[in-house]
């Protein structure tokens, strides 16, 4: 696999991979731009809509234990297919739930799905990428995560007003039923299969691989082939011993402080611009999508430089840059909202390259064995944090204003920093190399 450059072979797993990614994307952040027609219809208030809003991050946390660990048994693609046709099904149901409890409970469900199939795919593409240029092939794939934030702003600040809150819903069910299909067609990872002794079947995707180019390159040389450990027992509590405590316990912080920040803006700010600056509903949820194209465009600077600069570098500029950002409007009162949307949505799209230099990081420093559910885990904190920031800016929001949740964010952005000064660096080593 190291000697095979990329090809469309590799394009076409990420190409189909990447669409169940746009849709978790989608489906996460859907709820931002129903909800502020939801608070007026069924009369929610804030600390209403942060259960809401933490009832999905709740779910996204159980899936993320629950798959991470049927990844390791089952496979990596029956996994990742199981959790999207989870997502879509539970999407369908948001649609047509007619009560505030009927909603809580179908994001939940939505959540384990959303929550189940992020990891895994992670993991998947990881597995498919060789040492050099791995950031870059994976970070393509990782952007249209921001995408489908984006598409989710950008067609829910049209269809919702139009249509009712139902259709944003709608827009994210019926092609995720598709993609599940696609999905469960792709070929398994062929370090899974080697980590499971079966051979033959792996002999046969690399074979298909090779097939997808005439062009050969030069394999990363290492100093010793580490072993392969087919067949050895998967255990959750390897994760907090030997070599990977440090490196766990780390990247745990890294996920918790990232989420925290980003999940927290960019589920409130339509609702903040909506309900505390008073920006009518159309201009709120434009305002609000504005940071995923942010995300965007910092994200595609990061992929085309992640290789040379490293993941620790990235990171740490990061959470330096965007909790500066926060840290300003905490301090000035965030009392215009034209200062407001510049700083958090450039913030934001700081803050949020980090989230896919994690998902890039985190299955590079774990052996196969693990690699699903030590990313999973991982993600688990992501959501972990993603539940309680939302309902902490409730409670915040009705007792103390706006400033006080940007100072929140900006002491986030200071754990996250610490945290990130800690990391191992990764680029351009094997995946065997990095985590023996």
């Amino acid at each position: 696999m190291e000697n095979v450059p990329f090809s469309w072979w590799h394009a076409k797993a990420r190409i189909v991979m990447g669409s169940a990614t746009f849709f978790d994307a989608f489906n996460s952040l859907s709820l931002a731009f129903a909800l502020p027609i939801l608070i007026r219809i069924w009369h929610i208030s804030p600390q209403q809509s942060g259960f809401l809003i933490g009832a999905s991050y709740l779910g996204q946390l159980l899936g993320a234990l629950l798959f991470g660990g049927l990844a390791e048994r089952l496979g990596r693609i029956r996994s990742a297919a199981a959790g999207i046709a989870i997502m879509a099904v539970m999407t369908l149901a948001c649609a047509v739930a007619g009560s505030f409890p009927a909603l809580i409970a179908c994001r939940f469900v939505q959540g384990i799905g959303i929550g189940g199939e992020m990891p895994v795919a992670a993991t998947y593409i990881s597995e498919l990428s060789r040492a050099h240029g791995r950031g870059r092939f994976f970070l393509l794939y990782e952007m249209i995560f921001p995408v489908g934030l984006m598409a989710a702003g950008q067609l829910g600040a049209w269809i919702v007003p139009a249509f009712g809150w139902q259709s944003i819903f709608l827009g994210g069910s019926i092609p995720c039923l598709l993609v599940t299909v696609l999905v469960a067609r792709l070929p398994e990872s062929p370090r899974w299969l080697i980590s499971k002794g079966r051979f033959t079947e792996a002999e046969t995707v690399v074979k298909q691989i090779e097939a997808s180019t005439a062009r050969r390159s030069q394999a990363t040389a290492s100093a010793a082939a580490p072993a392969l450990d087919s067949g050895r027992a998967t255990r959750w509590r390897e994760l907090l011993s030997g070599s990977y405590r440090r490196r766990t316990i780390i990247v745990w912080i890294l996920w918790a402080s990232a989420f925290f920040i980003a999940n927290g803006l960019n589920n409130w700010l339509p609702s903040l611009y909506n309900t505390i600056y008073h920006l009518g509903l159309r201009e709120s949820l434009r305002a609000a999508s504005l940071t995923n194209v942010a995300q965007v465009l910092v994200l595609l600077v990061c992929a085309f430089t992640i290789d040379r600069i490293g993941r620790r570098s990235w990171t740490m500029v990061s959470f330096v840059a965007g909790g500066l950002l926060l840290g300003i409007l905490g301090f000035s009162g965030a009392a215009s909202v034209t200062i407001v949307i510049i700083l958090a949505t450039l913030s934001y799209g700081i803050v949020g390259s980090i989230n896919a230099v994690l998902y890039l990081y985190t299955p590079e420093i774990y052996p196969t064995r693990m690699r699903a559910i030590g990313t999973g885990l991982a993600t688990a904190w992501l959501r972990w944090a993603s539940a309680v920031g939302p309902t902490l800016v409730g409670f915040l929001v009705a007792r103390n204003g706006a400033r006080s949740v940007f100072l929140m964010f900006a002491a986030a952005g200071i754990i996250g920093l610490l945290a990130a000064a800690r990391m191992i660096e990764t680029r351009d080593q094997r995946l065997e190399d990095i985590a023996v």
